[in-house]
């Protein structure tokens, strides 16, 4: 799990996520017109005080703070505009939905009550209400809300699940497994079916079928995630298969790119409870929201899972992820300091919140924790890695290539995954003028990975630059652009092989595709510029040396466009592979 590594069923793809919000957000009748009233101030997050006027100028603000990720501006403006206009169904479900963003989920759910009055089928506002009576144990009327939930979008996931939960909460098992049933109508649907039935049947101590269920649920195409392995994992543990869990675990991790940062040794039963069933059933909803590009909607779904179970780990991390896309790193600091560091994900959110702090401007506070986690644990390397990364973003060159041989010093034999830790490594000695080094760092990295796109880019564009190895970095940036046809900084570097091999004509059109790609980057601009000036059109390739000086340039290179600009450009003589070379 990670970076934004996000743990969520392959079988529910975006296409869900747009019915669940179809599902959820139904025209409401019409309220009454607003009508202008006192002037009402509001804080927004970052502090500033904030002052519409009338229901409409609040209404206006709490949309505009909304757009603007500002959660707890959107939900005051909405809520000061609900007040001035209360029987408004329109403004009903927004301040309610901006609330539940902001995890007001008491005042939310006060508001969806009124609104399921005017709007009995509106499926957020009964899905608030379903969490409180679960939260409450009232699992009868949990059952109730969820049978009236309309058969439309995702509520053909939604539904089932809820009725399944509430059924085991009245103490049914057999009756949740037939709550699930119209999950296997669907083979999409058969691994959620399979996930839920097999906790069900865990949690009612019905063992045999319970191991059925989890290896089916596992043999999904899609059903090796954190959960489920989890959850099997710890299954097996529990009923003395300690090699079958193993297993379970080495095959997970044999598909992924960071086994460490996931302690699945220390996991324990996640759902212990139906509350915590209805949990899991919520936070799979808001992965496939967030998923589906719909992130307002998952960080709902997110609280609601942990405002029934709070210390549901895989869902505090989902909505700090949430919240860190939204930009609120400070709200997602909060929630990734909530996370138990003995969980099996609390090593990735220690990581992931000393990069928040960084990115919060608290780079000391940062690099402290980081240092802080390497000495609590001397065998693991990822710590080291990260501040490795943190102190390359702050172009501490030196300081972060020593972060990276601490870190490369803790790795043993090297695997394919190691290869980003010697190209990270390699990035920083380059900058820190140790480029023997760095070469080897970045020909290891390849050992380890042969094909991958950003080693043979960086390598190969570098050595073009200092004039080494011709034909070897032509193969390289002529496969890099193979794997990665709209990657402009690619593009740009196969462009630039053309221009420094003197096919100016093939330079210039494969220079302007990149800048298409990426239109404010200094040095692709730059080598445009330059590309144009070898052909004859200087006066288009003073524009661009100008509009490249727009886009801050690093100073070395601002003092060169200035020198260009200035007194022209001498067009450098071609590079020549040692073949064209003998032969002239």
């Amino acid at each position: 799990m990670s970076a934004r590594r996000r743990r969520a069923f392959g079988f529910w793809i975006a296409a869900c996520a747009a019915l669940l919000l179809a599902a959820c957000q139904q025209p409401a009748p019409p309220g009454h017109p607003a009508q202008p009233s006192a002037m009402s101030s509001v804080e927004g997050d970052d502090g500033t005080t904030h002052h519409p006027v009338g229901a409409a100028g609040n209404f206006l603000a709490g949309m505009f703070a909304g757009e603007e990720r500002d959660l707890g501006a959107a939900a005051s403006f909405l809520k000061s505009a609900l007040a001035q206009d209360p029987d408004n169904v329109t403004l009903m479900q927004r301040t309610f939905t901006a609330l539940a963003a902001d995890g007001q989920l008491d005042e939310a759910r006060a508001i969806a009550q009124r609104e399921l009055k005017f709007a009995p089928e509106e499926t957020l506002a009964a899905t608030l209400l379903i969490e409180q009576d679960a939260k409450a144990g009232h699992w009868a009327a949990v059952a109730t809300r969820a049978q009236g939930l309309p058969a439309r979008g995702m509520n053909t996931l939604l539904t089932p699940l809820v009725l399944a939960w509430a059924r085991m909460g009245e103490g049914h098992a057999d009756l949740a497994l037939g709550a699930l049933a119209p999950l296997t109508a669907n083979p999409r649907e058969q691994l959620l079916h399979d996930f839920h039935a097999a906790l069900i049947c865990d949690l009612a101590d019905r063992r045999e079928q319970a191991e059925t269920l989890y290896r089916n649920a596992l043999a999904h195409e899609n059903g090796r995630v954190l959960a489920t392995v989890e959850s099997a994992a710890a299954f097996y543990r529990r009923i003395g298969k300690p090699e079958a869990a193993a297993e379970v675990i080495a095959k997970y991790r044999q598909d992924r790119d960071d086994p460490t940062f996931v302690d699945l040794e220390a996991a324990t039963r996640p759902v212990g409870s139906p509350r915590a069933g209805l949990a899991e059933a919520f936070f799979e909803i808001a992965s496939t929201l967030r998923q589906g590009e719909a992130p307002d909607m998952a960080l709902i779904f997110a609280r609601l899972a942990l405002d029934l179970q709070s210390d549901f780990a895989l869902d505090q991390l989902l909505a700090a992820g949430i919240l860190e896309d939204m930009g609120r790193l400070d709200a997602a600091d909060r929630v990734l300091a909530g996370i138990d560091p003995a969980s099996p994900v609390g090593w990735t959110a220690q990581l992931r919140r000393a990069s928040n702090l960084d990115q919060l401007d608290r780079f000391d506070d940062a690099a402290h924790a980081l240092e802080t986690l390497a000495a609590a644990h001397p065998d693991r390397p990822e710590s080291l890695i990260t501040l490795g990364d943190i102190l390359r973003r702050h172009q501490k060159w030196t300081e972060a290539a020593a972060a990276y041989d601490r870190a490369i010093a803790k790795l043993g034999k090297p695997s394919s995954r190691d290869w980003t830790i010697y190209y990270s490594r390699g990035i920083a000695l380059h900058e820190s003028n140790q480029w023997p080094r760095a070469e080897s760092d970045f020909l290891t990295a390849l050992d380890l990975q042969p094909e991958q796109p950003d080693v043979l880019n960086y390598l190969g564009y570098t050595w073009i630059e200092k004039g080494e190895n011709f034909e070897r970095a032509r193969s390289m940036i002529e496969s890099a652009a193979k794997a990665r046809p709209t990657d402009g900084f690619i593009v740009d570097s196969l462009g630039w092989l053309y221009f420094r091999s003197g096919q100016y004509d093939k330079a210039v059109a494969q220079l302007e595709h990149a800048v298409e790609l990426v239109p404010d980057d200094a040095t692709i601009t730059d080598h445009l510029g330059n590309a144009l000036w070898a052909v004859g059109r200087t006066q288009e390739a003073r524009y661009q040396w100008r509009q490249a000086l727009i886009f801050k340039p690093e100073p070395d290179l601002k003092a060169e466009i200035e020198r260009k600009l200035r007194d022209g450009y001498t067009v450098p003589a071609p590079l020549r592979s040692s073949s064209e070379t003998q032969t002239q």
